[in-house]
């Protein structure tokens, strides 16, 4: 019982340190463009928040497999390093006792895994692009700054200031060029036109949940290339929409925004590849483990990560040949039935293998 909670606190406090850096790095990276998409007024940065935190279970998913498999090699690294495995072994402790007491924290690891990738990332997922939509749809000008020119489709917006209570812009300019068939006959040349508005506030429709901007008070202006002659339209009401609405069930479109219980009731290839690979995520937790334990044996003149290299090669090659099948699958070029499995079976089969020759070397 002592050697058992000995190692357990080795490793989950190094799983531990090596998560934390690894979540710090990558979540930073992940802040730092949403901040850059805040900044360029894609959605107000007060969601900034709420998007981390949706984004985290997605984050430990990934991070988790990896931190155990970390933790296992420098943890038991360690204990060769001070010939503490070797005591172990000649007190009756042989690799099989270990393996069965790395077992359980590797079983810990295996439900968080699980309840990340089948049931909280989709959520979190989905819950970001609900979001994200949400603030698309709000009534008010959260998201565009006065003052400055930004892009919206392919119209270019400019005001010139804004309502207290951001609800209304103030001397609006906008420029777009595309397609206009009521200012010209020829397709083949995109049409070029101008509006100027005293005032823009945005509505929302709702039957479709598509956002407009409706100006007011301005003109509207509709000139070809090439040509000198020109159209002026004067207005008390314009509308231009902004963007498309969509629904829970759209935004479902994406695969990957699914749950898992619709995954299971849905026999495309897509489906199954996604939901093969949430599977995967958990089961790649007590291979890694199984493979880790004969890995992490050095010398003591080696160091404890004399075999680090070597293992974060197995690992970038395990995740790299699931996400390629995953692929293959999801496109129709690989069959389903057979799917990811044999990928877990080749690394299943070098775990075993290792395990078998380090208990021929009988531990030490």
């Amino acid at each position: 019982m002592i050697i058992f909670r000995y190692l357990t606190r080795e490793i989950l406090t190094t799983m531990a340190a090596v998560a934390g850096v690894l979540m710090l790095v990558i979540m930073g990276s992940r802040f730092i463009r949403y901040f850059s998409d805040a900044a360029e007024g894609d959605f107000p940065a007060s969601i900034l928040g709420s998007l981390m935190l949706y984004h985290l279970p997605g984050f430990f998913e990934l991070l988790l497999p990896l931190s155990f498999f970390l933790a296992v090699l420098l943890a038991f690294g360690q204990l060769y390093m001070n010939s503490e495995i070797t005591v172990l072994v000649a007190c009756g402790v042989g690799p099989e006792r270990l393996l069965r007491v790395t077992l359980l924290p590797a079983l810990l690891i295996t439900a968080l895994v699980a309840a990340c990738s089948l049931y909280l990332t989709p959520a979190g997922a989905l819950k970001n692009e609900m979001l994200l939509e949400l603030q698309k749809q709000k009534t008010d000008f959260s998201v565009l700054g006065a003052g400055r020119f930004q892009q919206i489709g392919d119209r270019t917006v400019y005001a010139e200031s804004m309502s207290d209570d951001n609800s209304e812009l103030k001397h609006v300019f906008i420029a777009e060029r595309g397609n206009d068939g009521a200012t010209r006959r020829d397709d083949s040349e995109p049409s070029q036109s101008v509006v100027r508005a005293e005032r823009a506030f945005q509505d929302v429709s709702e039957e479709t949940g598509s956002r407009y901007l409706v100006l007011a008070d301005g003109s509207r202006y509709a000139v070809e290339p090439g040509k000198s002659a020109s159209q002026r339209l004067g207005f008390e009401r314009y509308a231009v929409r902004v963007s498309e609405g969509q629904s829970e069930a759209s935004l479902k479109d994406d695969i990957e925004l699914v749950s898992t219980r619709e995954l299971l009731a849905t026999q495309t290839p897509e489906a199954q590849a996604q939901l093969q690979w949430r599977i995967s995520l958990p089961l790649m937790v007590p291979i890694l483990m199984l493979i880790g334990l004969p890995l992490a044996r050095v010398n003591p003149r080696q160091g404890r990560f004399a075999r680090l290299l070597p293992a974060i090669f197995v690992h970038i090659t395990y995740l790299s040949l699931l996400i390629a099948a995953q692929n293959a699958v999801a496109s129709g070029k690989y069959p389903a039935a057979i799917g990811l499995w044999p990928i877990h079976g080749v690394y299943l089969a070098l775990g075993l293998w290792l395990s078998w020759r380090d208990n021929r070397g009988g531990g030490r």
